[in-house]
């Protein structure tokens, strides 16, 4: 959780940066401005053969009305509608009017008998947004606005009509929908560039980006195609807006589904994977009904509009729900990427849940707009979970090269000592025979020499002697098998080992300190065993610098008997404890490096492990791990 509040500014600083696009040349726009609040609207329930305010039969059908929070009446059974309001007096030579929002698919303004306005679609999208210029002399005459659309859409004015300086509420009007453009521009750069990279990514981390840059490029179409800056601007394009919506729409969920599955795997009882099923088959059907609705020329638009916005928004809502559930559980097993996702998704959930509950709550006159700010948090979310995703990757990949280089040390190593082993074998049963012969009669011949001599035999007798103990260790160094396996009580071989080489810490001006502890067994050969601890003391000795101590005790742990034989000598650096139990390295002047060499061998031959710690100036620790035998009790 320590790590949380970095990964919350992440996702709240572009929602600040989004909410500061609201410049203050706008608000100041929207300040030397005459609101008309008050205007009036009439249904048609016929057709009309030629639309004109001079061809209302009845003018006594007008009605009052004003933009309120719920918005216009919905037209069930209407085929078109009318608005009209009274400009009043207004102080600017250059004026305009304008309506942020006007629902229906076709729209024709007029000033009196004026045509100043016209838009007839083909397509199915209903919102406009309006800018007309008017003159001083317009004061107090009639604007009249007709709408026309399929049977049970919304027509009316559905925002403020503001009248303005025209210059002023030119700039208001075109960033009224800016951001919108932006955001979605800068997804479609985002995911074009991820879409680029996926060149250069491993393969095991292509279908996890590609899921992330289609769940990205799909939130950028679907800022930029539900806005009305698009069919303001590029209106005769319509149809290709409209149809990117909606393939927008029914691959975006798919592509969520999957990037959720790759990070959190197939979810409780595979309710991820079944979800992500049945929605690729759902937005497929979809889809289909897209192509035969438009071939048909919108003949099936009300079947298409119950699959993919009645039943769609349901399932949505479900899936969302779902989605929350399955972040939260995840959440409160403490996993990070978890709570980054609960939050960014979290977000985009509830925005997206109040939209939609508002949007069947208010029957369907409703424009979404809270999704927006939900999916900004969702994609950085997901962004900043795909990063932690190729960290961790990284630092697997470091970890195996690391396994990877000790295994290439412990083969080079096994190779090594195979060698030499080979080599100890051959020379030390050759070599060992000539020795003994030679020092027997180096031993006659002492006994008849003079005074002066006997000195120089008894060196040449000592090192014959240091030769056999090196032959000795090759020999066994080269067959280290255990002859006689016996259960072997760990106290009592090492109490053997401290009671042969205390004397010999004691000169150095040391001791031996031994933990008594009881019931520790493991299988071995009591020789073998003694050799190996006695050759770890007596390096522990060797290193003691003046006063030092040596402590040494075992225990039991899980199923294993574990050795510690602790010094508190000159100790060693990391390129020194490296090397040890390498051939023909150590740290004495005379050393030969085969008593260490040795005692990897029979600790091996044991079926055990060890391993050294050390630090220079701060003595060298030894821990010594053998299979437990039966009757040891762990603690």
């Amino acid at each position: 959780m320590k790590d949380m509040p970095k990964y919350i500014f992440l996702l709240v600083l572009p929602l600040l940066l989004f909410i500061s696009m609201m410049s203050p040349e706008q608000a100041d726009a929207y300040d030397a401005q005459i609101l008309i609040p008050d205007w009036q609207y009439m249904r048609d329930l016929e057709p009309q053969d030629v639309v004109s305010p001079a061809n209302i039969q009845d003018p006594g059908r007008w009605v009052e009305g004003r933009p309120d929070e719920t918005g216009p009446p919905k037209s069930d059974g209407v085929y078109s509608a009318w608005n009209r309001f009274t400009l009043p007096k207004f102080p600017w030579s250059q004026s305009a009017i304008m309506i942020d929002r006007i629902k229906g698919q076709n729209v024709m303004v007029f000033l009196e008998n004026e045509l100043l306005y016209e838009a007839k679609r083909d397509y199915m999208y209903t919102n406009h947004s309006l800018l007309l210029p008017i003159h001083p002399e317009d004061a107090g005459k009639t604007i009249y606005l007709w709408m026309s659309g399929v049977s049970d859409i919304t027509l009316g004015i559905d925002s403020n009509v503001r009248l303005g300086e025209y210059d002023q509420l030119r700039g208001a009007f075109i960033k009224n929908d800016l951001e919108d453009f932006i955001l979605g521009s800068s997804f479609l750069f985002i995911a074009v560039v991820m879409f680029c990279c996926c060149l250069f990514l491993p393969k095991h981390t292509v279908s996890s980006w590609l899921a992330l840059s289609v769940v990205i490029l799909a939130s950028g179409a679907l800022l930029i195609t539900y806005s009305p800056f698009l069919y303001t601007f590029y209106g005769d394009l319509g149809n290709v807006w409209v149809t990117a919506f909606d393939v927008a729409l029914l691959t975006v969920l798919p592509a969520m589904y999957y990037y959720f599955e790759k990070i959190y795997g197939s979810g409780p009882y595979r309710l991820i994977r079944y979800c992500r099923r049945f929605q690729m088959i759902y937005s497929l059907a979809c889809l289909i009904f897209l192509v035969v609705n438009l071939l048909s020329g919108n003949q099936f638009y009300d079947i298409y509009y119950l699959v993919s916005v009645q039943i769609l928004g349901v399932l949505i809502i479900l899936q969302l729900l779902l989605l929350v559930g399955t972040t939260i559980l995840y959440a409160s097993k403490r996993n990070k990427d978890a709570y980054i996702f609960s939050f960014g998704f979290g977000i985009m959930a509830l925005t997206t849940l109040g939209d939609l509950l508002a949007f069947y709550y208010k029957d369907q006159k409703y424009d979404f707009f809270l999704w927006k700010w939900g999916v900004i948090a969702l994609i950085v979310s997901l962004i900043v979970m795909l990063g932690r995703k190729f960290v961790r990757s990284h630092e697997q990949v470091v970890q195996y090269s690391r396994k990877l280089e000790m295994f290439n040390n412990e083969l080079q190593r096994s190779e090594k000592m195979e060698i030499i082993s080979e080599l100890a074998a051959s020379v030390a049963h050759e070599v060992r025979n000539p020795l003994q012969v030679t020092r027997g009669f180096m031993q006659l011949l002492s006994q008849n020499s003079k005074e002066t001599e006997k000195e120089y035999f008894g060196l040449a007798l000592k090192e014959l002697d240091r030769a056999s103990a090196i032959i000795t260790d090759f020999l066994t160094f080269a067959k280290p098998e255990l002859e006689h396996e016996v259960k072997l009580n760990v106290y009592e071989e090492l109490k053997h080992v401290k009671g042969i080489l205390l004397p010999l810490a004691n000169l150095s001006g040391g001791t031996i300190k031994l933990d008594d502890t009881k019931d520790l067994y493991i299988n071995g050969n009591s020789s073998k065993l003694k050799q190996a601890m006695i050759n770890i003391v007596k390096n522990s000795i060797e290193a003691l610098d003046e006063e030092g101590i040596i402590h040494i005790w075992a225990y039991a742990e899980s199923e294993e008997i574990v050795i510690h034989i602790k010094d508190n000598g000159i100790g060693m650096d990391a390129r020194d404890l490296e090397r040890l139990g390498e051939a023909y390295f150590s740290n004495k002047s005379k050393g030969t490096g085969l008593g260490l060499m040795v005692t990897f061998r029979i600790i091996e031959a044991m079926r055990g492990t060890i391993h050294f710690m050390s630090e220079k100036g701060s003595g060298t620790e030894a821990v010594i791990r053998f299979p437990a035998a039966n009757g040891s009790q762990p603690e």
